[in-house]
């Protein structure tokens, strides 16, 4: 795959859901650290040298509170992911410095900071796989960004719209492209393969 590292890509954490699985949002869902999934996203997007990077957020957020990460408000409660994704693109586009996004769902916070690098660093529309297995974060060119946001492409959901694209598979040694830490009890599984590792 070409390396094009001239390319400004900006960073989009999707997460404004409401967690009725977690029993509350995700974004303040906690690791043993201390930091906020949100956190933890926004500062791996940060040390991978994502610009601007924002945050979509549930309609009574409307300030995360983390230095350097814009706020995305949505307009009502349970929008579903694609929805969440073009408010958050939408607030995007105003930015003209970025070519490429990396998108992020907060309930994949232990992703490593070498593989949204490795992504930033891509060409094109790629999905990252680990062991043959499609992962996140995703990333998009701006022009695909722009589809998303004009209706072009409907979705429902990211990966219909990313199949209209022909997105390359970048393969990665990151399991935690496909852990998604959706309840407590898949955060402690996570945790725990990592600790034996």
């Amino acid at each position: 795959m070409t390396s094009n590292r001239s390319v400004a890509v900006a960073g989009l954490i999707l997460a404004g859901g409401e967690g009725s699985r977690w029993g509350g949002p995700k974004a303040f869902a906690r690791l043993p650290g201390g930091c906020t999934f949100l956190e933890t996203c926004a500062e791996t997007m940060r040390l991978a040298g994502l610009k601007p990077v924002a945050a979509t957020a549930p309609p009574n957020v409307e300030d995360f509170g983390v230095e350097g990460l814009e706020t995305i408000s949505l307009p009502g409660p349970g929008l579903d992911m694609f929805s969440s994704l073009r408010d958050g693109l939408t607030h995007l586009a105003s930015d003209q410095t970025w070519r490429a996004v990396v998108v992020l769902p907060v309930d994949h916070p232990l992703v490593a900071v070498d593989t949204v690098r490795l992504l930033g660093a891509a060409s094109g529309n790629v999905i990252p796989s680990y062991r043959g297995k499609h992962g996140h974060p995703v990333r998009l060119t701006r022009t695909l960004g722009e589809q998303i946001v004009a209706g072009e492409l409907p979705g429902p959901t990211l990966r219909d719209a990313l199949r209209t694209a022909s997105p390359m598979d970048l393969e990665v040694d990151d399991p935690d492209v496909v852990t998604n830490c959706n309840t407590p009890l898949a955060l402690e599984s996570a945790l725990h393969r990592t600790t034996k590792n």
